[in-house]
């Protein structure tokens, strides 16, 4: 789901997140406690930190002032999962230096047009099948 070319990521969330953001990674670190994030950023050195807006709660400002305002963290970027769209919260989070917003609603989108994407694929790729064992 994250559109970059990243190799290492680390999820700030609650044990209960969408798997469908990170399925395609095989290194993400998984922390649920706000204490351990920046121990964390210094062990994996991660290209992308994805929060969970509501299992930070007020911490993610204090977290996201940090990580602007230190140099060591300037190349990391940093998306945030939101349940809803709030276009004061959001402007704020992007002025904190989150590069990406990720919304429930987009998830739901996409799984939706994957499903039809994949059904139409396969009857494509069965068609072609039945005609090429009919040349053959």
């Amino acid at each position: 789901m994250i559109r970059t070319r990243s190799k290492r990521v680390l999820l700030v969330a609650a044990n209960a997140f969408p798997d469908q953001l990170l399925a395609e990674y095989n290194n993400v670190k998984h922390i649920s406690i706000a204490t351990a994030i920046f121990p964390s950023i210094h062990e994996l050195k991660p290209e992308v930190i994805l929060f969970d807006h509501a299992h930070m709660a007020n911490n993610l400002e204090r977290v996201l002032r940090r990580l602007q305002s230190n140099p060591f963290y300037k190349h990391i970027k940093i998306c945030c999962y939101k349940k809803t769209e709030s276009i004061k919260a959001d402007a704020t989070l992007k002025v904190l230096g989150v590069h990406h917003m990720i919304y429930q609603e987009d998830l739901q989108k996409e799984s939706k047009s994957n499903t039809t994407l994949n059904t139409i694929n396969n009857l494509i790729n069965a068609s072609l099948v039945r005609w090429v064992a009919g040349v053959a």
